[in-house]
């Protein structure tokens, strides 16, 4: 098989080519980053990088023609980039998905479309069903701007659904591992890596009784891969994730014990407001049912918090051994 993944060089995309390059496919990793993230593939034969933009239909119409299956990963993600380029985000994560739904329509390729948990936005009910409500803030909250355009994505797929397109989405809740992101950077197990090696307070965002499931990357990877390669998975809608509630202030407090720190006196409580402004909202609570992921898909999460972070803690420390000392974190904390 030859498969297309774009944000090939993000931090799924790089596991999922790496995991169908195991699985004996072709990829074609389609992204503006640098390659990084997957420079132990670059010498792989089957595996080809590929410098471009979404936004470049034409450019990448090339990739499309030539694959099975594309999955649709290209995006900007993180709380930073919600508060100070809403239009970036809005741009990006729209155009670029309509780009990828059109031209694999055009071509008679399947798609999976990655999608986020922040499509539910605030609604109280919990866990969330992939059918329940989208319960949102004003237009005005710049911290609704990524959800809304996953959400945008969705529809035009819907669309592109009934004009014949075999597509699935992939909901993520929380995805962590090695590859993650540049620590001190985006998303709260980032933020939280970088203040653990340097021997900081880990700084969690009011009292910390917000909750998350936190999902391992090689459990996210085998249900995305399902959804592209189950025949029943077409025409369907996936939570991706782990049911297992953590709230913020336990995941530091883990963290802490498994770096071998006090996980009741090095933490430090900061108020939401002083690192985010006015224009941003917090959830609560934030937890999937996994029953079509199990029944479906058949790709259950495996993987223990306590064992993914770990394994996670390793590959960064071994990654900063390399690399030039840890930059300061001021005035960056957690992703909710």
């Amino acid at each position: 098989m030859k498969v297309l993944v774009t944000g090939g060089g993000g931090f799924i995309g790089s596991h999922l080519s790496e995991a169908h390059l195991e699985r004996g496919d072709e990829v074609w990793a389609l992204d503006t980053a640098p390659n990084l993230k997957v420079r132990h593939l670059l010498s792989h034969p089957r595996f080809h990088y590929v410098k471009a933009s979404v936004l470049d239909a034409e450019a990448m119409e090339a990739f499309v023609l030539r694959c099975d299956l594309v999955y649709h990963h290209a995006a900007v993600v993180g709380v930073e980039h919600y508060v100070d380029d809403p239009f970036n985000v809005l741009n990006v994560n729209i155009h670029g998905t309509i780009n990828a739904l059109r031209l694999a329509h055009r071509h008679g390729k399947r798609l999976v479309l990655a999608s986020t948990s922040e499509v539910y936005g605030r609604n109280p009910k919990v866990p969330w069903k992939e059918e329940d409500d989208r319960v949102l803030g004003a237009t005005t909250m710049d911290r609704w701007c990524y959800s809304t355009s996953k959400a945008v994505g969705e529809h035009y797929a819907w669309a592109f659904q009934r004009m014949g397109l075999e597509v699935s989405v992939v909901r993520y809740f929380n995805v962590y591992g090695p590859r993650l992101d540049k620590i001190d950077v985006g998303r709260v197990i980032t933020i939280f890596m970088g203040q653990l090696l340097r021997g900081e307070s880990l700084t969690v965002i009011g009292d910390g009784l917000q909750t998350r499931c936190f999902t391992y990357i090689d459990d996210a990877v085998r249900g995305t891969m399902a959804a592209g390669l189950v025949p029943e998975a077409v025409g369907g809608v996936f939570n991706v994730g782990d049911d297992r509630e953590t709230s913020i202030l336990e995941l530091a407090r883990t963290l802490l014990r498994i770096g071998g720190r006090d996980p009741q006196k090095d933490v430090r409580f900061v108020k939401q407001e002083d690192i985010y402004g006015p224009r941003y909202e917090d959830i609560p609570r934030r937890v999937p049912d996994i029953t079509r992921l199990k029944n479906v898909l058949r790709a259950a999460p495996r993987t223990s918090l306590a064992e993914g972070l770990k394994t996670t803690i390793d590959w960064f420390k071994r990654e900063t051994e390399t690399k030039p000392a840890l930059t300061s974190s001021a005035g960056e904390s957690p992703r909710p």
